[in-house]
């Protein structure tokens, strides 16, 4: 990736799990995907967004508690194509990606939880039959 493709937005950036993690812990690409699991992903996603790690968070596979942690990137980033363009214009989620990792700086607490019933819109609406994901 060219620098002059880097976006400039400088943060706080943010990753949603299920994970528990430390300071200092690196997340790293080379997982399944949360939102179509036969896919293994080639990319470490993240947001400048706390609610929308928030979110992902809350969706993320697994059966602990949904965590929200403040994150740097280790390299080189770009906006996520999943979402930037191909469903929204521009970038309004913040949302980034990239395949070097990403340092796990602390765990946030204060994001806005969704209701059960905004959850369940999100899990119906992700069940859907969509395009592919680019990786």
């Amino acid at each position: 990736m060219e620098d002059d493709d880097q976006p400039d937005d400088q943060g706080p950036f943010f990753h949603g799990t299920k994970a528990d993690l430390l300071p200092g812990d690196l997340l790293t690409a080379g997982f399944r995907s949360n939102y179509r699991p036969e896919v293994v992903m080639n990319h470490i996603y993240f947001t400048a967004l706390r609610d929308g790690a928030g979110l992902a968070a809350e969706l993320a596979a697994g059966d602990h508690a949904p965590r929200v942690y403040s994150v740097e990137p280790t390299g080189a980033f770009e906006n996520d194509p999943n979402v930037t363009d191909k469903k929204f214009p521009g970038n309004p989620t913040r949302s980034y990606r990239s395949r070097a990792p990403l340092r796990i700086l602390g765990e946030v607490t204060d994001w806005t939880r969704l209701t059960p019933q905004a959850l369940q819109q999100w899990r119906d609406r992700l069940a859907q039959p969509r395009g592919e994901i680019v990786n």
